[in-house]
């Protein structure tokens, strides 16, 4: 069956306006540092949690390696959110931009899908919060599927505009992380704040997603988890597992072969053909991972995890965004984008890229230059 195509017609990013840097935590919390390799993050992320037979490497522990004498893990810089931020108030600054450059309003849209990790309150997500804001008159749905949440919203949202149900679907993403990180914890050092937007509608000939594939990750459960503490009973807090690590090592590999692999064979295309890949970063290192796993030139994608630290779902709105934007992307490249979520799904979509509308840029960042690849460690 020969569909429409449909796909992105524009992208808007927002983040915090607070960059916290490294040296932030040297100034505020040395004792943390100090302590970093008895705290979550190098439990998490050492050679002895990853690999367990040190005999058979394996290419996450390969990658990671360069990083482990880093306390925070090649992270350098990420985006948090202030006391007085609201969620709802981002994702609905984001909403107009994107719909701004893609010279729409709120009435053109007849269907947003909004992840919210975390929303301003516990139940339920900020879909209808968002629409009342935006005076949305269609429907208003959530979407959660931990970091994988953008992909499945952008699979759903096509699948409907080619059956012609709807016309324009607006959909949202916010991640939160650093008000669930125990400040505490070096966690704090990897998790980042951002929210992203895609306006999908149909495209020109040829353009838009041309194949997806998406699995369950049933094998990463309970890596990360949530609890209430005894310190701080009215504050939940994200966990990681001890053996955290090891399941990056068993999954990580397989998961993004099956679903790059899987997307291609949807498009009728080769992985060979592919002009940028789009990988979603939750460490300095995955995005290397994944360009040896698929025989693929660094060049030929982006790693934002030094410059937003682990942004979780938001990942594909802030890298199709830069990477637009470093005009490292062209109309009628075909891009790879893969993402995959804990406790959740992973995922991959092949689009030829459209004439793409670009949202405000973000703020810069304050350590070095946008684009730049190559690892980048801390001294305590």
């Amino acid at each position: 069956m020969n569909f429409k195509p449909v796909g992105i017609k524009a992208i808007a990013v927002t983040f915090p306006d607070t960059i916290r840097t490294n040296d932030y935590y040297r100034q505020h919390n040395p004792e943390m540092i100090a302590q970093a390799e008895q705290k979550t993050l190098a439990r998490a992320f050492s050679v002895a949690a990853s690999n367990e037979d040190d005999s058979k490497p394996d290419i996450w522990t390969e990658e990671m390696m360069p990083y482990i004498s880093d306390p925070f893990r090649g992270t350098v810089e990420r985006r948090v959110v202030a006391p007085e931020d609201s969620a709802l108030e981002l994702e609905y600054r984001t909403a107009i931009d994107v719909l701004t450059a893609a010279q729409l309003t709120p009435e053109d849209v007849d269907l947003m899908l909004v992840t919210s990790l975390f929303p301003d309150h516990i139940l339920p997500g900020d879909a209808s919060f968002l629409a009342g804001k935006l005076g949305l008159k269609g429907a208003a749905w959530n979407v959660e599927s931990t970091c994988t949440s953008g992909l499945v919203s952008l699979q759903t949202a096509c699948s409907l505009v080619q059956t012609g149900q709807y016309r324009n679907v607006l959909i949202i993403v916010s991640t939160t992380y650093s008000r669930f990180t125990d400040p505490n914890d070096t966690l704090a050092f990897l998790s980042g704040d951002g929210i992203g937007a895609f306006l999908v509608t149909s495209l020109e000939a040829e353009q838009g997603v041309l194949g997806t594939k998406i699995i369950n990750t049933a094998e990463t459960c309970g890596a990360f988890y949530q609890e209430f503490t005894p310190k701080a009973p009215n504050q939940m807090f994200i966990r990681a597992r001890k053996d955290t690590g090891k399941m990056f090592v068993d999954t990580t590999v397989k998961f993004l072969r099956n679903c790059c692999e899987g997307a291609a064979a949807e498009a009728g295309v080769s992985l060979k053909d592919i002009d940028f890949f789009v990988f979603n970063t939750p460490t300095a290192w995955y995005s290397r991972v994944c360009t040896r796993t698929l025989g693929v030139d660094p060049e030929r994608t982006l790693n934002l995890n030094p410059v937003y630290g682990n942004i979780g779902p938001s990942f594909p709105f802030a890298n199709l965004y830069h990477a637009a934007q470093l005009e490292k992307i062209k109309e009628n490249d075909l891009v790879l984008v893969y993402t995959m979520g804990s406790s959740s799904n992973g995922g991959a979509a092949i689009m030829r890229w459209g004439k793409v509308a670009l949202g405000t840029a973000p703020k810069p960042p304050l350590s070095f230059a946008l684009g730049q690849d190559k690892v980048l460690v801390s001294s305590v």
